[in-house]
């Protein structure tokens, strides 16, 4: 009883293993009937087994389209049956997808990020006026802040507004303007005060008022 141990292995290799090695037998068996009636038969019977085994994907539009696929590739392209889509080609499993078109940014300043730049493109299409001299130090004060939490703790508006010079192409210059950009502190309080809250309350939960827990 022993030596007709079968192990994993020794078997015939899955070709979708999701549906287990039954259903691999049932489609050997409709390859290898000769008699085409019986074999659409057998064939349409699996169909309706696949189904049951997965009745999550029943909402799923084309769903006994892709049961029929599935089936023709569990039996290699070998089953002969009508299928009411059509028999798939192997070529058409085997083609590699073409590469997806990934945007290729290569900014000056990357510490910024990709989305200062769309940002700054559609200030410098704005009519000049108080919303836009607002949107500018927005941008600045934005771009500070990330500068400041990839660098120091310290940076100068001059640099901040040269580099915004430099991405607007030169039709942003907020070093002429009197006003200032907010102070490091103010935009780097969220980060610190999390950390500080965070601290405290780790420490009340390890502190437990001095009392075991079991």
């Amino acid at each position: 009883m022993i030596d007709q141990l079968e192990y994993n292995t020794e078997r015939e290799k899955l070709i979708i293993p999701e549906y287990g090695r039954h259903l691999q037998k049932m489609v050997n068996q409709a390859v290898a009937e000769e008699d085409e009636k019986k074999r659409n038969i057998i064939a349409r019977s699996i169909i309706a087994v696949m189904g049951n085994l997965q009745p999550h994907l029943r909402d799923v539009p084309d769903f006994q389209h892709k049961l029929w696929d599935q089936l023709f590739i569990i039996s290699d392209f070998k089953l002969d049956a009508v299928s009411p889509y059509g028999k798939p080609s192997r070529e058409k499993l085997e083609e590699r997808p073409e590469p997806l078109d990934y945007p290729q940014n290569h900014p000056k300043y990357r510490f910024y990020g990709n989305n200062i730049k769309r940002m700054i493109d559609v200030a410098v299409q704005w009519e000049k006026g108080q919303k836009r001299e607002a949107l500018e130090f927005t941008i600045a004060n934005h771009m500070k802040k990330c500068f400041l939490n990839w660098n120091k703790d310290t940076v100068d508006d001059e640099v901040i507004f040269k580099h915004l010079f430099e991405l607007s192409d030169g039709q942003i210059n907020l070093a002429k303007k009197d006003e200032d950009l907010k102070e490091a502190q103010k935009l780097m309080r969220g980060k610190k005060s999390g950390k500080s809250n965070s601290g405290k309350s780790n420490y009340r939960k390890k502190s437990g008022r001095g009392k075991k827990r079991y």
